[in-house]
């Protein structure tokens, strides 16, 4: 396949290229902005690939993004670029306005209008999968899950502008026929994912020996998911997902933050003695904004109409996730060398 990856130098952006281009029958576009979540070195075993390419390019310029899908030809379209960190949503909500609101705009016009000049068995077999999240859905008490038809309720400017990205998904399938599937994902963790995100903060926290701040009480609940296991449910998707519809994907493992950290800090110990035991590193502080209470995912329909469930276990999942970030220190010291320093960020203050 022809594939257009929009935010493939991101963190679940660049698993997909990776398996995208590792297959020499694809062609892999990846347009994305560089900002300072996206990272050449996550897509270096593929980056001298002849079936891929990079465009450095904001998806926001429409005129831009309409030469390029219109050059490329692509079979499909995976959109993933994103502003996706809540707390710098709370710090700076414009940016998530532009990128995940009038980014997907772009993106879709753009799409539509090459869509709409292919041959008619052409137009069927095109796909524009918008990639999502469960926090579009607001915060769940005790029990229950998010199911495909559960109402929106956004907390965050993160998740409200990601809300309006998939309403803008939906309405151009609706409106103007052209074949949108939109995937709703829970919390991805693995290889490859910026240190300001829960599971790659407090490992590196781990490392230094650095006091772990943790949020309130460190109950809050998230649905984990591996991104690997992400990625083979975007390709299940995209071959066999019915336009039109929506598909929730999660990795059935609810886990409360202090839990997470918890299993951090066990693992570094088993790994690295020297520092033992981490969990006195743990601190308590102030909780952050609109903190959702609790987030977990129904995969029931995308289990009974495609087929797709999680492959990996957390507990096989985050130490594989802890070794690749003790065995590749230079990928993430680079990023603390720059502007980012471990701080915490979406205080709401000024």
């Amino acid at each position: 396949m022809r594939l257009i990856v929009t935010g493939g130098l991101g963190f679940i952006g660049s698993a997909v290229v990776r398996h995208f281009a590792a297959n020499p029958d694809n062609v892999v576009l990846n347009i994305d902005k560089c900002t300072y979540a996206g990272n050449p070195a996550s897509v270096l075993k593929v980056s001298n690939n002849e079936n891929y390419t990079l465009l450095q390019a904001d998806i926001v310029a429409t005129e831009l993004i309409q030469q390029a899908v219109s050059d490329f030809a692509p079979d499909a379209i995976l959109h993933l670029a994103a502003e996706s960190h809540v707390d710098r949503s709370i710090d700076g909500p414009g940016a998530f306005v532009q990128t995940n609101v009038v980014g997907t705009f772009s993106m879709l016009q753009a799409a539509r209008r090459y869509w709409q000049n292919l041959p008619s068995t052409k137009q069927a077999d095109f796909r524009f999968i918008h990639v999502s999240t469960d926090e579009v859905f607001g915060s769940l008490g005790d029990t229950g899950a998010f199911t495909e038809t559960t109402p929106y309720q956004p907390s965050s400017p993160y998740s409200a502008s990601k809300a309006g990205s998939d309403h803008l998904a939906r309405a151009w399938q609706h409106t103007y026929d052209m074949p949108v599937i939109v995937t709703n994902c829970s919390n991805n963790y693995g290889p490859y994912q910026f240190p300001e995100k829960l599971i790659p903060l407090v490992t590196l926290k781990c490392l230094a020996g650095e006091t772990i701040p943790v949020y309130g009480k460190g109950e809050n609940v998230r649905d984990w998911l591996f991104v690997e296991d992400h990625v083979s449910a975007l390709a299940t998707v995209l071959q066999h997902g019915v336009p039109g519809e929506t598909y929730n994907i999660g990795g059935q493992c609810e886990i409360s933050n202090l839990e997470v950290v918890k299993t951090l800090c066990g693992i570094v110990d088993t790994l690295k003695p020297d520092g033992m035991p981490r969990e006195k590193l743990i601190e308590f502080v102030a909780d952050r904004p609109g903190h959702d209470y609790r987030y977990a995912m129904d995969i029931k329909k995308i289990h009974d109409e495609l087929g797709w469930q999680p492959a990996a276990n957390f507990t096989d999942g985050v130490e594989q996730t802890v070794r690749w970030y003790m065995e590749n220190t230079s990928w993430w010291q680079a990023i603390l060398d720059g502007s980012y320093r471990l701080e915490r960020l979406g205080v709401a203050e000024g």
